[in-house]
């Protein structure tokens, strides 16, 4: 069975949780906050190797894991427990850029988020962030293991083939294209091969993908890596065009300010009125008072309800709006509240998102 809730008997039950840190002390604390939250650590281990014997014994919900560890470390162990014992695995991580490279990795190896550490002293940190750390370890006890194991070595084959053809593959669109892509937990990989499999067209591409500032330009990076699109991390009054791709920096709203000759300005907005930041609501929102040309809203595999008044606002602007289908969703949350507001024109499978917004498919 691949999801969690079948596993522990439904969700009335407490979740049961394997943390797995180098760290005495953070195994110490981690244990501290999930027990406050009512979760039960059931299992510690400090390696990779360890974690292998624990979770096999213990057969968790969740697996909390830490990324640099000696000896095995976090990634070798995430692909080992995928192969072996598959369990949600969420990823601690270093508030870094190279942290942030190497969480992009065991997000491909089958982990289904990630936790990023707050910078300077770790203990003040994660407390101030433990109802955030419980959220997200309560999150990807829902994920369905089918899903974020395929969805990451489908997008490993992906990103080599998309390497290859970048750029030589096009569509002639009648009229140009607004994309807004909205995603949450399981999405780094979902929206890699959206991105992957879009060949270049009169489009303008927005990505939403609820992440930390420290992660966005890198995610950024990698999806210009996979993409004949041109893809950077969102600055104040950026300005992109036909072919370009913009991610929504983390900490802040993306909006867009205007919309003039085929090219849309943005503008990042500081707001901590909503749950999340980035929020697809807000992009979405503002592309549909702005842009007068095609829209297409589109919401990927994500947990919560951001993008459903989105989703709406775009639709009552006349756009097209299309939802990722359950079966390839890790965490069926966004798409469904997206699809219960009955205005979603069409419900895809991953792989034929990208398709459908080129297509018009309905």
């Amino acid at each position: 069975m691949s999801r969690t809730t079948d596993r522990r008997g439904g969700r009335g039950g407490s979740l049961r949780v394997v943390v797995v840190d180098d760290s005495t002390f953070m195994r110490g604390l981690i244990t501290d906050l999930l027990d406050d939250a009512g979760v039960t650590v059931v299992g510690e281990a400090s390696d990779g190797e360890e974690a292998l014997d624990v979770v096999a014994e213990t057969r968790p919900d969740v697996v909390t894991m830490d990324v640099e560890m000696p000896g095995m470390g976090g990634l070798e162990a995430v692909e080992r427990i995928m192969d072996e014992t598959p369990t949600p695995v969420l990823m601690l991580s270093a508030h870094t850029d190279d942290g942030a490279e190497v969480t992009f990795e065991a997000l491909e190896r089958g982990a289904v988020d990630f936790f990023a550490k707050p910078g300077g002293e770790v203990s003040a940190g994660v407390s101030r962030e433990a109802e955030r750390l419980v959220e997200a370890v309560r999150s990807v006890a829902d994920a369905d293991l089918d899903a974020a194991t395929r969805d990451g070595a489908s997008e490993r084959e992906a990103t080599g083939t998309a390497t290859e053809t970048s750029g030589t593959e096009s569509v002639d669109l009648d009229d140009p294209v607004t994309v807004v892509i909205g995603a949450s937990t399981g999405g780094p990989n979902a929206v890699e091969r959206v991105l992957a499999s879009l060949p270049t067209g009169d489009c303008r591409v927005l990505v939403v993908q609820h992440m930390p500032e420290a992660f966005t330009s890198r995610f950024a990076d990698r999806l210009d890596g996979v993409s004949a699109y041109a893809v950077r991390e969102a600055t104040d009054g950026d300005r992109i065009g036909a072919g370009e791709a913009l991610v929504a920096r983390g900490g802040s709203h993306l909006e867009i300010g205007s919309y003039r000759a085929g090219r849309l300005r943005v503008n990042l907005v500081d707001d901590d009125s909503t749950s999340v930041t980035p929020a697809v609501d807000v992009t979405m929102r503002s592309a549909a008072e702005t842009v007068d040309d095609p829209l297409v809203g589109v919401i990927l595999t994500g947990m919560g309800s951001d993008g459903a008044s989105g989703i709406r606002a775009m639709a009552d602007a006349g756009a097209r709006t299309i939802a990722q289908s359950e079966d390839t969703c890790v965490i069926y949350g966004m798409p469904k509240r997206a699809a219960e507001t009955g205005v979603v024109d069409a419900v895809h499978d991953l792989d034929d998102v990208a398709g459908a917004i080129l297509g018009g498919e309905a």
